[in-house]
């Protein structure tokens, strides 16, 4: 799959089999994050591959605590990575939010699904988070960016949304 046919057919997933992302596909996703456009190639992320089930379930029930929610915001992905910035650069946000939009394509054009996950700059925040964050070995000070929820679809996804007109003006 090319890449513009990638973006045109990428679609959130709500809804995941229990089948783990081969190690080999996750690699190359994780690796697209990596090369993603950053402010001044500064390139300030770092991203959490969770596979763990247990690992994923304590975040899925933070989450869901900060959303107000009793159900599952992962919707029972498999693996989910968290991706963090450098809150010390300018562009932290920013440049996370690219590498999370260069996973999600690189996922869909290798054959697996994807939902941005929110909610991890509060995650982070707090004294749990921070504790995982400590437990996971990551050290040093993060803001959380999202959750890139990766799988398989346990169920075919929702149409696209007609795109909105008069979005684009073109000058000269």
């Amino acid at each position: 799959m090319d890449a513009l046919e990638a973006i045109l057919t990428r679609r959130s997933c709500r809804s995941y089999t229990s089948r783990q992302v081969e190690p080999a596909v996750l690699d190359k996703v994780v690796e697209a994050g990596r090369y993603a456009p950053s402010g001044m190639g500064r390139q300030p992320w770092r991203f959490v591959v969770l596979r763990d089930a247990d690992e994923i379930s304590r975040l899925s029930e933070m989450n869901a605590r900060i959303m107000g929610v009793s159900s599952d915001p992962f919707y029972g992905a498999p693996t989910v990575i968290v991706v963090l910035v450098d809150p010390s650069v300018p562009t932290c946000v920013e440049d996370g939010a690219l590498a999370l939009g260069n996973m999600m394509v690189a996922a869909q054009a290798l054959g697996v699904s994807s939902c941005w996950i929110h909610r991890a700059k509060e995650e982070f925040e707090s004294d749990e988070g921070k504790a995982l964050l400590g437990k996971w070995g990551v050290e040093g000070t993060w803001r959380g960016v999202g959750h890139c929820a990766l799988g398989y679809p346990s169920k075919d996804p929702a149409e696209p949304k007609p795109r909105r007109e008069g979005v684009v003006t073109y000058v000269g």
